[in-house]
């Protein structure tokens, strides 16, 4: 099928994107890397009465350090992070991990990490690391700019707290400790499918014990969620006691923690291809190779020195 017809504008700042959005009597879209829009558009599930491209909106694709954080504006695309010195130290290697699972090359060339945000699909791997993480999204409209927390931005499967007629200019990630280590997995049906599941996970140690964990289940749930149960229960927990992987997976702290993470934190739907139990068991699963990924992480950092670059 074809797009039903639409208008079609090219801003060239921010204040004409915003501008070209305010008439909330249109149905408009915002198109950057267009993978997930131009899909939809294409068998009419999104029938836009206006596209505001922009691609030609100067400064959106910038990606700055400073304040404690970094700042990926709405242009920055998914092959930027694909290199772990996109960041500074451990969340430069947790960008990394996390961009070499979304879908394929072609794909990762044109989308952007504010698309996937504004998209918000369930499934989707940077809403996941906004949600562990605490990401600030930030949106501009016709009242000016506002910071949107990633806890309370998602509401439902492509339903955020964004309003009508703002753009989505940037989202600050908070830079991520030396001492922590990280991790992300994800199960699929077929390599080229949706995570069925997908788990991020940071760890931080300070004087061999663990003082900081941030665990984000992504499709585990109508929208990314962290797992705070999982994340409390390992507060305190010796390093130096953490299971190696492929020995006892029914003991120690990462097994708690991933109990804990399947039966509070997630809230799995039925699916044509996994029932709840399954997915609660893949949740388990994860969240515990994904806690060791972070531990090794973390062991393998104490000798690398790696500060990384930004930019």
């Amino acid at each position: 099928m074809k797009p039903a017809a639409f208008d079609y504008v090219t801003p060239r700042t921010v204040a004409e994107a915003v501008a070209a959005l305010a008439d909330t009597d249109r149905k408009a879209q915002v198109l950057a890397g267009g993978q997930s829009l131009l899909i939809e558009m294409h068998y009419r599930r999104a029938r836009p009465d206006l596209v505001v491209d922009i691609n030609r909106v100067a400064d959106l694709d910038a990606l700055r350090v400073g304040d404690g954080a970094l700042r990926v504006g709405a242009l920055v695309r998914h092959r930027v992070f694909e290199s772990p010195r996109a960041a500074p130290g451990p969340l430069g290697r947790l960008l990394s991990l996390a961009a070499h699972h979304i879908a394929h090359p072609p794909i990762r060339t044109l989308g952007t990490m504010v698309g996937s945000l504004a998209w918000a699909h369930p499934a989707s791997e940077w809403c996941t690391v906004a949600v562990a993480l605490g990401a600030d999204i930030e949106v501009r409209g016709g009242d000016g700019d506002r910071s949107l927390g990633a806890h309370d931005y998602f509401r439902g499967p492509h339903l955020t707290t964004r309003e009508p007629g703002q753009l989505i200019t940037g989202v600050r990630l908070p830079l991520l400790e030396q001492n922590t280590g990280v991790g992300f997995l994800e199960h699929r049906r077929t390599h080229a499918s949706f995570a069925q599941i997908a788990v991020v996970a940071t760890l931080t140690v300070h004087d061999g014990v663990i003082t900081g964990a941030r665990i984000g289940l992504a499709n585990a749930a109508d929208r990314p969620v962290r797992a705070v149960a999982a994340e409390t229960s390992l507060i305190g927990a010796e390093f130096d006691q953490v299971e190696s992987e492929g020995q006892r997976a029914d003991a120690g702290p990462f097994h708690r923690a991933a109990g804990l993470a399947a039966e509070r934190d997630a809230s799995p739907r039925a699916q044509p291809y996994a029932d709840v139990d399954y997915q609660r068991h893949v949740v388990a699963v994860l969240v515990r190779r994904t806690l060791h990924q972070a531990a090794a992480d973390l062991r393998a950092d104490a000798g690398r020195g790696d500060s990384g670059d930004a930019g």
